[in-house]
C-alpha cells in the first residue's frame, strides 16, 4: 500500500511538472509571435515612411497587381509591366495584359505619357495620404488620384478620363523610381 501511495505521489509530481513545461512552451511561442507581429508591423510602416517620401517628393511609381475597370470588373496583373508613375516632371500610365497580342506598346497593352499639372498631395488626420493631379499629353487626358492608407506602402492610383467614364483602378504598392522595377513599353 506504501508502495502505490509513492507511485501515485511520483506521478502527480511528473505529471504536474509537464503541465508547467507546456506551460512554457505556449508562453514561449507566444511571445515569439508577438515579437514577429511587431518586427512586421515596424517593417510594414517602414515601407508607408519610404513611400509617402516619394509621393511627396513626386518621384514614385506605383507598381500594380490588380487592376479594376468601370464596372468592378477586376483582373490580376504583373507589377512590373502594370503601373503609375510621375518621374522628373512626366507622368506615365501603363496597362499591360500577358497575352498573345502585342499591343501598341510591344508588350501587350498601351503606354501613354503626359505633363501633370494641378498636383496636390495632402495627409487627412487620420494619416491618409492622397495624391491628385491632372495629366495632359498624346493619347491621355485624365485626372489620376492616389490615395494611400496609413501604415501600408499599398494604395490605389485611379485614372479617370476626362472625355468618357472609363475609369481604371490600379491596385499596388509604391516606390521611390530608384528602387522600382518596372519595363516601360513604347509610349504613344
Amino acid at each position: 500500500m506504501k508502495r502505490l501511495v509513492m507511485m501515485l505521489v511520483a506521478f502527480l509530481l511528473v505529471g504536474t511538472g509537464a503541465m508547467f513545461a507546456q506551460e512554457d512552451t505556449r508562453a514561449a511561442r507566444k511571445a515569439a509571435k508577438e515579437a514577429e507581429k511587431a518586427a512586421q508591423e515596424a517593417a510594414e510602416m517602414q515601407a508607408f515612411e519610404t513611400a509617402k517620401k516619394a509621393i511627396f517628393d513626386k518621384d514614385f511609381v506605383l507598381e500594380a497587381d490588380r487592376v479594376e475597370f468601370k464596372r468592378g470588373n477586376f483582373k490580376y496583373v504583373t507589377p512590373s509591366t502594370n503601373f503609375v508613375s510621375l518621374i522628373d516632371g512626366k507622368a506615365t500610365v501603363q496597362l499591360s495584359f500577358d497575352g498573345a497580342f502585342s499591343g501598341p506598346n510591344g508588350i501587350g497593352g498601351i503606354t501613354v505619357e503626359g505633363t501633370p499639372s494641378n498636383v496636390e498631395v495632402e495627409t487627412d488626420k487620420k494619416g491618409n495620404v492622397n495624391f491628385k493631379m491632372m495629366v495632359q499629353g498624346i493619347g491621355i487626358s485624365a485626372s489620376i488620384t492616389i490615395r494611400m492608407i496609413e501604415g501600408s506602402s499599398k494604395c490605389t492610383a485611379t485614372v479617370s478620363p476626362n472625355f468618357n467614364s472609363n475609369r481604371i483602378s490600379f491596385t499596388g504598392t509604391v516606390y521611390p523610381s530608384a528602387e522600382s522595377s518596372v519595363f516601360k513599353g513604347r509610349t504613344l
